[in-house]
């Protein structure tokens, strides 16, 4: 079988084309809709010259436009290629040439920075409104036909190029084939107890992994309704679970921290709620049973991935196991290995069970991508002899459950001793006092390195306090406690609610309450 996207959606709209498949908010498209204006849209796109393998770049929020341009284009053999709208001008100018995009779909919002853009080769500007536009998206819905030609697209043929920020640097195209995206949506529907007809909130981004297997996985094989949130808003997510009667949720742990503690959350009703899948950061025990107290679901799983390999690993057992990322996905193989940061670590020198090390996952998955998008220095940095390299590292329990407690990059030695930040982290959310932490290493002359804490306090707290805390718990060696502590307002995160240390550790002094450094 042919496992190609638009060949699947056409599937879904034949078998149940009046069944609801988009809702934006008071508007109803059902499938027979969608997969009717995807196919008007695909015939305006060939007329333009856009054809198979050509790169479009996205630009748009969670909106039925977005989920119509990405079907017309998996239609026509075309690659979805979505941007950040957050990225800045000079990242959107970079991944414009990095593939070299035939057309940019973009929304208002970019305008300014879609069009002042300098571009090696100018695509086609495609607007939501007019102004600045070649042609707006709605004339190209207006003077398509009902129907495009078909080239023959293959399995491993590019579906999508997903760009992943990262920290630092440019960039990283990850190009995922027809092949990658059903076998990741399967893995994701299985691996979250999925039912047929489930309504989902699409409330991660399209551009991101996580946003687009949510819309994969309710609109191939379930025929499910994705209620699209362009911008999320803990109150108005709350609503609509109630108001569309949604099935499942797959977001990152802060939008449920901000949902299950928003002052609203008792108001309305939660009884269709059955699946809460998290990815992008771990969750917290307390914010585990916060989620289980209110929304009370059938299934809750961690999934533990990313955009070059979408699973690397799932737990269903999340409260009885807070922060255990389980065992690997239906079509993973890893390993946890000695981990080295010069990127010498071979995938044979494997460790113990309990000792910890940087996790790879074989690179013969179905789910794996092959390499980044003109990028070989990154791809022979993170693949190596048919392992993909994460940089996570993290241990297996005796049960056999991997666990991960940070970055290879951001591990402390101090002292001669690996200290990892995510450690002392998961100690000192346990004190009644403390909201948020971020641990960094900051440059000592006597120790190497020392651990730092950055603590948004919950309440008045002390450093001395905190470090009795820290001395007297049990599952934290002495050598690993904080040597400072620095009280802030806030930790900046990326978009799936990862800690950025390298931001934190460049913030000005004076711009923080500091504490005294403590005893060394």
């Amino acid at each position: 079988m042919n496992m190609n996207l638009g060949s699947l959606f056409e599937f879904s709209a034949n078998r149940y084309p009046n069944q609801i498949a988009v809702v934006q908010g008071q508007k109803r498209y059902t499938y027979g809709q969608l997969h009717h204006e995807s196919s008007v849209l695909a015939s305006s796109l060939q007329k333009l010259g856009v054809g198979k393998r050509d790169r479009v770049i996205v630009l748009m929020k969670n909106r039925v436009e977005t989920i119509i341009a990405f079907w017309a284009l998996q239609k026509i053999g075309a690659v979805f290629t979505p941007i950040n709208l957050r990225m800045s001008t000079k990242d959107i100018q970079y991944c414009v040439n990095d593939v070299e995009a035939k057309m940019i779909i973009f929304e208002d919002l970019v305008r300014t920075s879609v069009l002042k853009n300098k571009y090696n080769t100018r695509p086609l500007f495609i607007g939501l409104e007019p102004e600045g536009a070649d042609l707006t998206f709605h004339e190209l819905l207006e003077q398509g036909k009902g129907s495009c030609e078909r080239p023959p697209i293959d399995d491993n043929d590019l579906a999508v190029i997903l760009y992943t920020s990262g920290t630092t640097g440019r960039p990283k195209g990850v190009p995922r084939t027809h092949k990658n995206e059903y076998a990741s949506t399967m893995a994701h529907i299985l691996q979250n107890n999925y039912l047929l007809f489930d309504k989902t909130l699409g409330a991660m981004p399209l551009y991101h992994t996580m946003g687009l297997h949510a819309l994969l996985s309710v609109m191939l094989v379930l025929n499910g309704t994705y209620v699209t949130v362009p911008d999320f808003d803990a109150h108005e997510a709350l609503r609509l679970i109630q108001e569309e009667g949604i099935h499942s949720l797959y977001m990152i742990p802060k939008m449920y921290h901000d949902m299950a503690y928003h002052p609203d959350v008792d108001r309305y009703d939660y009884s269709t709620l059955r699946t809460i899948g998290f990815a992008g950061s771990s969750m917290s025990a307390e914010l585990i049973r916060r989620c289980q107290e209110v929304f009370r679901p059938q299934t809750f799983v961690n999934h533990y991935g990313s955009t070059e390999i979408y699973t690397f690993t799932t737990c269903s057992e999340v409260l009885q196991k807070p922060g255990c990322a389980g065992k690997p996905g239906i079509h993973q193989l890893i390993r946890v290995i000695v981990p080295n940061q010069d990127g010498s670590s071979h995938p044979d020198d494997t460790v113990s069970p309990g000792e910890i090390g940087e996790i790879i996952v074989h690179t013969d998955s179905v789910e794996a991508f092959k390499g980044y998008w003109n990028r070989p220095d990154a791809t022979r940095k993170a693949i190596r002899e048919g392992w993909y390299f994460t940089g996570d590292l993290g241990y297996i329990d005796e049960q056999g459950d991997l666990y991960v407690i940070g970055r290879v990059d951001e591990m402390i030695i101090s002292g001669g001793e690996h200290i990892h930040p995510q450690e002392i982290e998961m100690i000192l959310l346990e004190h009644p006092h403390v909201s948020q932490v971020a641990v960094v290493g900051v440059k000592d002359k006597r120790w190497g390195e020392i651990p730092v804490a950055y603590i948004v306090p919950r309440s008045q707290v002390t450093p001395q306090e905190l470090d009795q805390f820290c001395k007297e718990h049990p599952r934290l060696a002495s050598y690993k406690r904080p040597r400072e502590y620095v009280f802030v307002s806030e930790i900046p995160e990326s978009l799936t609610g990862k800690t950025l240390r390298r931001k934190l550790a460049q913030i000005e002094r004076e711009e923080k309450e500091i504490s005294n450094v403590l005893d060394q």
